[in-house]
This record gives structure tokens, sequence and C-alpha cells, in this order.
């Protein structure tokens, strides 16, 4: 707080720029790891929804649109994170593959080992489900 107060004021010379970037990396960290966590949950979801279509349930999509919504609001918050999109699906990917091995019960190399979807169709693929599910 104190250094925030300080930039605010521009008393630079009382700046702790050391301090001060690396609580800047350490936000963007964060930032980078919650929009990985929610693509993570919306590929494990569309993983789990196209190798087990009979098991497909409306909290998988449901799911997926919260989780959607979640990274959107991330990227609002945090617009600089718009240069790492690519890196965030990777390992949001590599993490969805190994959840989706553990949950499903099938084995790992069922699941490609590189992102069978497109961000557009990450972020905006339909997912109906008979509202009776």
């Amino acid at each position: 707080m104190e250094q925030a107060a300080a930039l605010r004021a521009g008393a630079f010379s009382a700046i702790d720029r050391e301090n001060l970037a690396e609580e800047i990396e350490t936000l963007g960290r964060s930032q980078l790891s919650s929009l990985v966590s929610a693509w993570r949950v919306v590929l494990l979801h569309m993983l789990k929804f196209d190798h087990q279509p009979d098991r497909r349930s409306r909290s998988w999509a449901l799911s997926i649109r919260d989780r959607r919504d979640q990274a959107a609001d991330v990227l609002a918050d945090s617009p600089g994170l718009k240069r790492r999109l690519d890196e965030a699906m990777v390992r949001a990917y590599r993490g969805a593959r190994l959840d989706a091995a553990r949950e499903t019960g099938l084995p790992l190399r069922v699941f490609p080992e590189e992102c069978p979807y497109s961000r557009d169709e990450m972020l905006t693929r339909d997912f109906p489900i008979d509202p009776r599910t």
C-alpha cells in the first residue's frame, strides 16, 4: 500500500523498484493462473462431452458456461493477458487432458496430445443438453 501511495504521489525516490516489480509480476502470474484454471475446466468438460457421449450432463454444459464467464471476467480485468492467450490455452489443455483421463478412466492416449479445439471453438461452441438431464 505504501508503494502504491508513493507512486500515486509521484514520490519516485520512495519507491522500492524491485519490490514493486515483483508485486506486478506476481499479480500477472496470478491472473494468468486464474485464466488457465477456468479454461482447464472448459476443456476438461469438452473432452468429456466428446469422449463420453452417453454420460453428457447438464452440469457439464453449465460448468462450461460458468467458466467461460469467469475467464471473460479475468480478461476484462487484465487486458494485458491478451498477448498470452496461446500460452494459457496450451497450459489449460495440458492439465485438462490429464484430468480427463483420470476422471473418465480412459487411457491418456485417447486424448490428443495437442488441443483439438480452436480458441474460438473453446469459447463459443454450443453444448445442447436435454433439459430433463
